[in-house]
């Protein structure tokens, strides 16, 4: 028999019911409840009845979960398995997916598990899983989360990012990002500062905002493998992984049924596992650590793009002007309002001086001069101020220019 569960939170009234999944499974879900409605189904006396909270508040753990936190209700959800400590279970399915994804890092892998069981509120780096191909199995490391950790995960898409309401997964303890491609700058700083936030503010439709603690892990999904985020070259909060193909020979579409029946004993593992890295950084691990080829194959992609759009952009100063151009003067804030404006690309400024200085081995003006400035408006057109304008600026050649974007000068006759 279905038994409904009320709470009277602060002044308002909840029930706590079970909804139906797709998938046959149920959610809990809190939902907003009227006095008036529990009288007509209950009668009067009985809302003296009911559980009384002062307010909300937001206390992940697992294995000694409460849902009472002094007289506070907890919002977060209760965890649903009971390790199982029988040595005839195993967990050979759960082993066998995550040294598929983790291959050489397993170790580091089973700690980010065990973190996620133990500490759930320490701070953990942007996980994130690539293949252009398809058949990785990247998805099921999705559900397997979500099998373990409930309700306390989500999985959104880009367009959740974007969105100014966040009320449906701000409060998560993992927020997942399948299908990542998250390719502008804006969204780049919300990652970042996803990774390491300790309080977010949270917004919901005709709601006020109101600040809450965050300790949420970020995970991306991608079958882009090296443009799916803006990535500093210095960036030291992402461990990305390229997934390698399932064979078709050892594919089980019954994989993720399995992995849930060896859940119990998969947690009695971890729990009675050490750690194979003790904590070093705010994230626990090291860059050092959780490098891998494809972090800096994502790391050069990024460089290379911004110094094939600079190219580009340097190209079509000179070929839209009327008046020849045998060299080009521009500061540093001059290259980054080009990106912007014809690019629609927000550049981290030091990985555009990275690509002069590093890259094109150019530097700057030791002192201000006077130079003749280009700039491109919003429309895409390239005009000049008329008169010349004073900063510290860098000069590149036409030569240079048509060298980098790989076209040969007709007239050059060297």
């Amino acid at each position: 028999m279905y038994v409904m569960t009320y709470y009277r939170i602060g002044t308002s009234y909840y029930n706590l019911v079970m909804k139906p999944l797709v998938s046959g499974d149920t959610t809990e879900v809190l939902l907003n409840w009227t006095s008036e409605a529990i009288k007509q189904d209950h009668g009067k006396e009985f809302l003296s009845t009911i559980e009384k909270f002062d307010g909300f508040c937001l206390i992940p753990s697992h294995l000694d979960y409460q849902r009472r936190i002094g007289n506070f209700y907890n919002h977060y959800s209760p965890f649903g398995h009971i390790p199982n400590d029988n040595p005839d279970k195993k967990f050979n399915t759960i082993l066998g997916y995550l040294r598929h994804v983790f291959g050489e890092q397993l170790e580091l892998g089973l700690d980010y598990f065990k973190i996620l069981l133990e500490h759930p509120a320490q701070v953990l780096p942007v996980l994130c899983l690539v293949n252009k191909e398809r058949n990785t199995g990247k998805s099921t490391f999705l559900y397997l989360l979500k099998d373990i950790f409930g309700n306390n995960v989500i999985i959104n898409r880009n367009e959740d990012l974007r969105s100014n309401f966040n009320s449906d997964w701000a409060q998560k303890l993992v927020v997942a990002f399948e299908e990542a491609l998250l390719d502008k700058k804006d969204d780049s700083e919300k990652i970042k500062n996803l990774a390491t936030a300790k309080y977010y503010k949270i917004e919901a439709k005709g709601v006020d905002r109101f600040e809450t603690e965050f300790f949420g892990k970020v995970v991306l999904t991608s079958n882009n493998e090296d443009n799916f985020i803006i990535m500093d070259n210095e960036e030291n909060r992402y461990w990305v992984r390229k997934v390698p193909i399932i064979n078709n020979d050892d594919e089980d579409t019954a994989i993720r049924e399995k992995m849930k029946e060896e859940i119990p004993s998969f947690l009695h593992f971890l729990i009675s596992r050490k750690f194979s890295v003790p904590r070093k950084t705010r994230m626990w691990f090291t860059k050092e650590q959780i490098r891998t080829d494809a972090l800096e194959r994502v790391k050069q992609a990024n460089r290379n793009r911004v110094e094939a759009d600079l190219a580009q952009l340097l190209l079509v100063i000179i070929d839209t002007r009327e008046e020849p151009i045998d060299e080009i003067q521009f500061t540093l804030s001059d290259a980054h309002e080009w990106l912007k404006n014809k690019i629609n690309k927000n550049y981290d400024v030091a990985a555009v001086k990275r690509v002069l200085q590093q890259e094109w081995n150019l530097y700057s003006t030791n002192n201000a001069f006077n130079y003749t400035q280009y700039r491109i408006g919003l429309d895409g057109v390239v005009y000049s101020p008329g008169e010349k304008v004073k900063g510290r600026f860098y000069t590149i050649s036409k030569k240079r220019v048509l060298e980098l974007n790989n076209i040969v000068d007709p007239v050059d006759d060297t």
